[in-house]
């Protein structure tokens, strides 16, 4: 009877991809000869990609035996990608590096040896003394030192270099954090931290961050806006959905537009009331829509035909809601004698409310 044997690695190095298939080798390679009588494994997590990634790993993968993929179809994101590494690993360690090679392996053993002396979280820093984040000009500097100051907010401990991508934990305080991970956009170790119940023992190593030498980096507008979605749900996301947040942001945005838009034509158009008033609701109903997909929804963004289907769509669930409104509104005024204020407030969260949720399901749907 033949008897096969498990692995269970000490470290598993989890790393995201999308479109790095030039660096996948050269990865492998690097941590194979500075991990020398470490048991590891490397878990890439392939976010569906176009370049040939994919098969890159697996051609790696066959020479390499320690290397593993998840494979991911109509999910994105940095953050997600790690907890769905983490999570298909037993390894009771586990490292997180980008697959862009900015991420200095050699300092692995070190990170590995401060775990065992009872670390709990180990960071690859950028801002402690002899770390440095390398040719970064000096906007993108700029930027990063505003999401670190920005990132305290949400801590319970100091932290000189929150937003690093290159960091190591035990399983063990991953298994503490996972219920109230967010998982939203890139900035996994500031979730993990700020979803500890307890600070955890952090030990900062200095690093200096390397220039990418294949690929292209994956740096937009929407990582600042998933960042920021990130604040705000360890902020309030216990209270309300952060994408209700937003969601409430635009409409108060909307409303400032349909007053600017009723203004302008009733004393510069020179319209009748009623006519403004249509032509106010139709813009900020337009600018809601925009916003909406571009912000509050921006992981489900709608494009060409879907693009306008989800108007129409968002349009008349708007038209349902503001006739909630008045409806709940005039009730409370009226019959039950509520003051204005509370009965105009109450009808206006009520369609708040019908508008979020019915949209979410039906315009912006998974």
């Amino acid at each position: 009877m033949s008897q096969t044997s498990s692995f269970i690695p000490e470290l598993c190095i989890v790393v995201p991809v999308l479109n790095e298939r030039d660096n996948i080798a050269p990865l492998v390679q690097a941590v194979r000869e500075t991990l020398g009588g470490i048991a590891w494994e490397i878990m890439f997590v392939d976010d569906d990609s176009r370049d040939g990634t994919r098969a890159e790993i697996m051609r790696v993968a066959s020479q390499e035996p320690r290397v593993r993929m998840i494979h991911r179809v109509g999910r994105r994101g940095l953050s997600s990608a790690f907890i769905e590494g983490a999570e298909a690993t037993f390894a009771p360690n586990i490292a997180a590096m980008d697959g862009d090679m900015q991420h200095d392996e050699t300092l692995l053993p070190k990170m590995l040896q401060s775990i065992r002396d009872g670390a709990e979280i180990v960071i690859g820093s950028r801002y402690v003394p002899g770390g440095g984040i390398g040719d970064w000009d000096a906007k993108r500097a700029g930027m990063s030192n505003l999401a670190t100051r920005l990132g305290q907010m949400v801590l319970k401990t100091k932290v000189a270099d929150p937003m690093s991508g290159f960091f190591m934990l035990q399983r063990e305080v991953f298994d503490r954090a996972m219920p109230k991970l967010s998982a939203i956009g890139f900035k996994i170790l500031l979730d993990i931290i700020a979803s500890l119940p307890q600070p955890p023992r952090i030990v900062e190593l200095p690093f200096q961050f390397r220039t990418r030498v294949s690929g292209e980096s994956k740096l937009d507008a929407g990582v600042m806006r998933d960042y920021l979605l990130l604040l705000i749900d360890k902020m309030v996301g216990h209270i309300v959905p952060v994408r209700f947040v937003l969601f409430a942001g635009v409409g108060g945005i909307g409303i400032v537009l349909h007053m600017l838009v009723l203004f302008s034509a009733l004393k510069l158009g020179r319209m009748e009331f009623t006519t403004a008033q249509e032509l106010a609701t139709a813009v900020a109903i337009l600018g809601n829509f925009v916003l909406n997909n571009k912000f509050t929804f921006g992981d489900r963004q709608l494009k060409r035909a879907k693009l306008w289907r989800g108007l129409v769509l968002f349009a008349a669930i708007s038209a349902v809601g503001a006739v909630g409104n008045l409806s709940v509104a005039a009730f409370l005024f009226g019959p039950q004698m509520t003051s204005w204020i509370l009965a105009g407030f109450v009808g206006a969260v009520m369609s708040l409310v019908w508008n979020y949720a019915v949209s979410s399901a039906i315009v912006w749907r998974r």
